[in-house]
């Protein structure tokens, strides 16, 4: 797929991996659709964009909301037309053990990381399917679906569902001109560790850790950003991106009982687990 003058859509586009990807279609010539809770740091996000030369329109959109969504999707239609690439990005995660896991935490990441890759397509899907030609949906994962660590049940889980859905997806669409690509990001530096020991139920001395570890060994948001791009254009399915992705992956895949004791030793050094 030749990405100029495509219409792109990013959910969670304010900050990390979605504003890089933002920026990263932008730099190939694609008009973008960004969207984001935050309304302000969004409209930062297309103002920077659109200085910069790209067409670009920002919504904001809560995608755990159905209603939410459906409005941002009868606005994009009128406005844009159909969506050549659907990237699903918008997540959130929380961290600490399973019985430190609030009901609530769980609600709440599963009503964004999951019903919100949901609600986006079921409203977008059907106008890029009318409109024929070759389209792909983006689906942001994680390697925590496939190889997690411990201390992010509920954060695994979804994104565990999130690659469930997109295998069914890919399957449905198998005879369509829209593809799904799922990415499955490692260790990226990005907020996504940066919690307070309140919000969480991890320790101080734990959190900062790992957020220390995600600094040193983690790599920036562009490295995903650029890699989506790639994809995309070479019309892949799956992309391991990042530090430790495809040794999480294929490590699972060759005995789990030794990816888990590998996987509980790191989680000691990075912070995950307190030792």
């Amino acid at each position: 797929m030749n990405l100029d003058n495509k219409q792109v859509l990013v959910t969670g586009a304010a900050s990390g991996i979605g504003l890089e990807c933002a920026r990263a279609f932008a730099r190939r010539g694609a008009s973008l659709v960004i969207s984001d809770i935050n309304a302000t740091a969004l409209e930062q996000v297309r103002a920077e964009l659109a200085a910069n030369g790209a067409q670009c329109f920002a919504w904001t959109c809560d995608v755990a909301r159905e209603e939410s969504v459906a409005e941002f999707a009868a606005a994009v239609h009128r406005t844009v037309g159909p969506i050549d690439v659907l990237v699903n990005n918008a997540g959130v995660a929380f961290l600490g053990s399973f019985d430190q896991t609030p009901l609530a935490e769980w609600r709440r990441i599963y009503d964004i990381n999951v019903l919100g890759v949901v609600h986006c397509i079921r409203a977008f899907l059907p106008a890029m399917r009318q409109a024929g030609g070759q389209r792909k949906i983006v689906n942001v994962a994680s390697t925590a679906g496939f190889a997690p660590m411990p201390n992010m049940s509920a954060y695994a889980a979804s994104k565990h569902a999130v690659v469930g859905l997109s295998e069914v997806l890919a399957m449905e669409l198998h005879d369509t001109g829209i593809s799904v690509l799922v990415v499955c990001p490692g260790i990226i530096n990005t907020a996504i560790v940066h919690v307070s020991p309140a919000a969480s139920g991890m320790s101080a001395a734990q959190i900062q850790k790992l957020q220390k570890y995600y600094q040193t060994d983690g790599c920036h948001p562009t490295v995903v950003a650029d890699d989506i791009l790639r994809s995309i254009e070479n019309d892949a399915t799956f992309l391991f991106t990042g530090p430790l992705a495809k040794l999480g992956h294929f490590g699972m895949r060759i005995s789990r009982r030794l990816a888990r004791r590998l996987a509980i030793s790191a989680a000691r050094k990075s912070g995950y687990l307190a030792g």
